[in-house]
């Protein structure tokens, strides 16, 4: 697969981030700055079964390779398309008897390209893997004893009779998968499925608040601007979720990619105060032991949903929901991410379990809040968004549903763009809601007497079962 649109964007010193990518011309929202394949990518662990290893979707159904029965492909078509990165993957796994972790195996996949290709740039490409900062320097003492670890099983895993790479530089490959490697969605976008490699898209600096964001389509990572960006400007993308207070994004960014945040919204703590309110009314706040305590019980919930939800014990999950929403309703704002939180996993887990009534009145106030720190075009938001509008059209709610589906749909048409399977279904719903909600506005009594009848005749589908791999970060880190 070829690069796309590389004459958008141009490589400059950006001043105390070192190297960064900016604009050659002129953009706008829902524009695509440059299209890129991954360099190298691999299925994570733990899906390696459920996940094609070429095209990356999700599938009931997977072939699996004949030779060394490790690879899964959705069709012959895929295992072509793959087998000129997989031959080499094949022929170690059969010799060596084991599949090493996913670390090691994107490790081996870069390592066999650059035997093959060289490391030196290829056409469209701004930058080498050589060129790209590894932070080894950076590591702490037990990251640093993983990565010698890996780098260990990594020289067991690596064939005799192929190139022998020193370890410095075999170092250097795991420190670029530690900081750089990009996290892979399935065809929708609504899961974490693998890890790759994308050079160019390394070059794009960070910051809380930014002008671009990335998805991937159709194979292909796509950088799309969400606002204007003017000639010249620095083009950058949020490597975390806004969702967290300043100090709490600086700590992780500082940990995970080794820099200091200087972005507007960290060092003035915008959104902070709304993310931390508290209900107010007639002027009197609750106390501040009393807010202390609510976020304590809060943090402690948390740990026992996500603990209960792992497990998939999902009724467990809404009873602490219940009891933790009880207890943050009269002290909250609806803002305050404590309750986000709390609202988010509980219309999801009612969602799956088809109590679309109550799942739609937390997922409304879950995007009210969202509505208020998002930037508006923030991919997480449109999915939170176009999730909430599917509960309200499940419960029957069809006026605020095809109203939250329509923002979802405007939402995502920028983030992802019109070619991407999760908006072309959107645009499906969009059109059925419309259908309804214009007879529901000609005669609710025959709309709710023809919803009915056909709920009788067709029952209601079971919702996605949550997802422990929600997409929450740009990059991963294992």
């Amino acid at each position: 697969m070829a690069l796309e649109n590389m004459e958008n964007v141009e490589v400059f010193n950006s001043e105390g981030k070192g190297r960064g990518l900016r604009a050659t011309k002129e953009l706008w929202a829902g524009d695509v700055l440059f299209a890129e394949p991954s360099y190298s990518a691999v299925v994570f662990d733990s899906l390696t079964q459920g996940v094609c290893h070429n095209c990356f979707k999700k599938q009931l159904k997977l072939q699996r390779c004949g030779q060394c029965k490790f690879a899964h492909y959705c069709d012959r078509t895929c295992q072509k398309e793959g087998w000129a990165e997989h031959k080499s993957e094949c022929s170690a796994i059969k010799k060596n008897g084991s599949v090493p972790n996913e670390n090691i195996r994107l490790a081996a996949r870069i390592l066999w390209r650059i035997e093959k290709e060289g490391s030196a740039l290829s056409e469209g490409r701004l930058t080498s893997l050589d060129d790209l900062e590894n932070h080894l320097d950076d590591l702490g003492e037990d990251d640093m004893k993983e990565l010698k670890v890996d780098v260990h099983n990594f020289l067991d895993f690596w064939p005799s009779n192929s190139r022998m790479f020193g370890v410095q530089y075999i170092s250097h490959i795991f420190g670029l998968i530690n900081c750089n490697g990009f996290t892979l969605s399935d065809q929708r976008g609504l899961q974490a499925v693998g890890v790759g490699i994308f050079p160019n898209l390394c070059l794009v600096n960070h910051n809380c608040w930014p002008n671009c964001t990335v998805i991937l389509n159709n194979g292909k990572i796509e950088l799309r601007a969400i606002g204007k960006i003017s000639p010249g400007e620095e083009l950058t993308v949020s490597y975390v979720d806004f969702l967290c207070l300043s100090q709490d994004r600086r700590k992780q960014l500082k940990l995970q990619y080794h820099f200091d945040c200087t972005c507007e919204h960290c060092t003035k703590g915008i959104k902070d105060d709304l993310m931390e309110a508290v209900k107010e009314e007639e002027g009197n706040k609750p106390s501040a032991e009393v807010v202390k305590e609510v976020i304590t019980f809060s943090t402690d919930t948390l740990q026992k949903i996500e603990k209960s939800r792992s497990e998939g014990n999902y009724h467990e999950v809404v009873k602490y929901c219940r009891e933790c929403l009880k207890r943050q309703e009269p002290v909250l704002a609806e803002t305050n991410i404590h309750m986000l939180r709390v609202l988010s996993i509980a219309s999801e887990v009612l969602s799956y379990l088809q109590s679309f009534h109550e799942a739609s009145d937390y997922s409304n106030k879950m995007v009210q809040g969202y509505l208020k720190l998002y930037h508006p075009n923030n991919a997480q938001l449109g999915m939170a968004t176009m999730r909430a509008g599917v509960t309200h059209w499940h419960a029957g709610l069809i006026e605020v549903a095809h109203g939250m589906i329509c923002k979802a749909y405007a939402i995502l048409m920028v983030t992802h763009g019109p070619t991407h399977p999760i908006t072309k279904d959107l645009e499906a719903i969009r059109m059925q809601t419309e259908m309804e909600l214009r007879m529901f506005q000609q005669n609710e009594y025959v709309y709710y007497s023809m919803r009915e009848a056909a709920l009788k005749n067709q029952p209601m589908k079971m919702m996605a079962e949550p997802g422990q791999e929600a997409i929450k970060n740009l990059f991963h880190k294992k």
